[in-house]
């Protein structure tokens, strides 16, 4: 069996210090950090599972989080009643919405020192999925400088943010989509592959090779499940490193967007004493 590069074994060190530094923020500051998310009407199960996900997450460590249903229309006055009320430290829209062609205006409608999901053009914060992916990668000591790194899909929650954070940090990045004509070809080349395209066993044994690491950030919903892009069959394999089924990435993600809200509700904190 592959070898696995499991986030829920590294998540807990980070929420033991997160949980300590919400207690420092209530107790010292009296800021009580809190998010808002705002969903689609027509959200998936695979959605609804990861918001609750994040609201579990959020009891562990006191941090309050309010979940609004919302039609896209009503997005957008939502997200400004909620930049301007000093209670909210955060704010994230749980794609996809149902018109996706207006991800971008609403996105982009977040306050940037409130856009924890890093996903505005004006962002404060990184994309939390990108940092996780390099917390992942940094916790079983896997080097990136100077390896062939391949990613799959350039979606603005994995791909984008990750493409820009590498191409500057000067790793050796190939950006292919689902419908790249040589997809495996690309793959066999490289030493590490990134996959978000949310398709169904898109990667397969095949193309793989020896010795890669492979994180799959995908994910889809089948069958009630929860699936990412690469088949059952290449975790059967040996030489390779790679994310389990479950407990890759996501536990990491939302940690990570966890680590934003802390951030954004110390620096209210730090105006909050300055202003005394």
């Amino acid at each position: 069996m592959a070898k696995l590069l499991n986030g829920t074994e590294l998540v807990g060190y980070i929420e033991e210090r997160q949980a300590r530094q919400v207690r420092a923020l209530r107790q010292a500051h009296r800021v009580f950090p809190r998010i808002v998310i705002i969903k689609s009407t027509h959200a998936s199960p695979v959605i609804d599972t990861y918001i609750r996900m994040k609201q579990l997450y959020g009891d562990e460590i006191l941090i309050e989080s309010v979940v609004e249903t919302l039609e896209d229309d009503e997005m957008k006055a939502t997200i400004e009643r909620y930049n301007a009320d000093a209670s909210v430290h955060g704010i994230i829209v749980q794609l996809p919405i149902n018109d996706i062609s207006r991800t971008d205006e609403i996105v982009n409608a977040i306050a940037p020192e409130k856009d924890i999901d890093g996903l505005g053009i004006n962002a404060q914060y990184g994309s939390a999925t990108a940092v996780a992916i390099n917390w992942l990668l940094a916790g079983y000591a896997i080097e990136l400088r100077g390896k062939k790194i391949a990613l799959v899909g350039r979606g603005k929650l994995v791909g984008a943010p990750l493409e820009q954070m590498w191409s500057k940090a000067g790793y050796n990045i190939t950006v292919i989509d689902k419908h790249h004509p040589d997809m495996a070809g690309v793959l066999r080349e490289s030493d590490i592959i990134v996959t978000a395209t949310g398709v169904p066993r898109l990667i397969t044994a095949a193309m793989v090779p020896i010795g890669a690491t492979i994180i799959d950030a995908g994910t889809a919903s089948e069958d009630g499940g929860i699936v990412g892009d690469v088949d059952p069959g290449v975790r059967e394999r040996d030489d390779i490193k790679i994310t389990p089924e479950k407990g890759g990435v996501g536990p990491l993600t939302i940690a990570a967007l966890f680590d934003n809200v802390i951030r954004a509700a110390s620096i209210v904190a730090e105006h909050n004493k300055q202003d005394n």
